[in-house]
């Protein structure tokens, strides 16, 4: 394994070193959208193979790991990206999982009252967990997404959502310390895997949390400031400069090409856009790395953005990133 210690991870550094370093960045690399197999490639390599940011992708799992991180010069676009893609793995894949395992585990003979009780208080738990993301994916991505199109909502800013913003933790953590501090059952195996799973998910949670409060929230912040300091009349993006470079790059594309990033844009994936288009999946893949090349741009949510500018699809056809 080749991690330096103090500068953590570097983009020639293997992927299955940083897995062998940190486990649990798993899940981050996942919620990248970032398909596993990638054998003894590079993060570099991966990453492009991807069509992820590798700026923003290191600055996560470096800070994820407790490596010093630069966030400087990250995606906003494809951070909001991955968070998503967080909330959706908390809310479709780790808690549906630990409430199956607790109710095979609990043993419902013992006090079926108390059982009962548990299961709704996890669930209550699960619905304040859903609405907390489900209104950070429809109202603060939202806006920050004006922001980032120059169309600022002037009633309200991200301190505002910061200060009430929480790690929706303290909760699960109670649940988890009833079953093993009152809860009186033997035959403990299963239950024992399920609150093994609930302290996987609190240290899951806690993660996300810092990516949200370390990262996200001072970008905004920042943004929020570039934005008053050019008075608010201008399109403020962490790489605006570029963008007007890209847009002026359009006439460079294919008609092949747009097609490609519409369907990108409308949430397909490779296999979806060759059906679609009546041509092979490898032939996909090599125009996004033409598309990617020609603008400059290397994620899904990055072309999206640029299709929804550029006016090759209407925001109504865009899969939410």
């Amino acid at each position: 394994m080749n991690i330096d210690k103090k500068t953590g991870y570097r983009p020639g550094n293997l992927m299955k070193d940083l897995i062998s370093d940190n486990s649990l960045l798993l899940p981050a690399i996942s919620r990248f959208d970032i398909a596993f197999g990638f054998g003894d490639d590079t993060v570099q390599q991966t990453c492009k193979e991807n069509d992820v940011d590798i700026t923003t992708f290191l600055c996560v799992c470096n800070l994820l790991s407790g490596y010093s991180y630069d966030a400087t010069a990250i995606s906003l676009t494809s951070l909001m990206g991955y968070l998503e893609r967080a909330h959706s793995s908390f809310l479709e894949v780790t808690l549906p999982k630990i409430r199956h395992h607790l109710i095979d585990a609990i043993n419902f003979n013992v006090s079926s009252e108390v059982a009962l009780l548990l299961i709704r208080f996890y669930d209550n738990y699960v619905d304040e967990v859903k609405k907390h993301m489900e209104y950070e994916n429809e109202v603060i991505f939202r806006y920050v997404q004006q922001l980032l199109n120059g169309e600022p909502e002037e009633n309200f800013n991200i301190a505002q959502y910061s200060e009430s913003h929480d790690d929706t933790v303290e909760k699960l953590n109670e649940l988890k310390n009833i079953f093993i501090y009152h809860y009186k059952q033997k035959n403990n195996a299963r239950l024992s895997g399920a609150l093994l799973d609930i302290i996987v998910c609190e240290r899951d949670l806690l993660s996300h949390f810092d990516v949200e409060s370390k990262l996200f929230i001072p970008l905004v912040e920042k943004l929020e400031k570039d934005k008053k300091k050019n008075g608010g009349t201008q399109s403020i993006d962490t790489g605006s400069e570029k963008d007007d470079a890209i847009s002026r790059t359009i006439n460079t594309l294919s008609e092949r090409e747009k097609d490609i990033i519409r369907c990108v844009a409308q949430g397909k994936v490779n296999k979806e856009i060759a059906d679609e288009l009546c041509i092979s999946v490898h032939t996909v893949a090599t125009h996004r790395r033409n598309i990617s090349a020609k603008l400059d741009v290397h994620t899904s949510a990055g072309l999206t953005v640029f299709a929804i500018i550029n006016h090759l699809v209407d925001v109504n056809e865009v899969t939410p990133m």
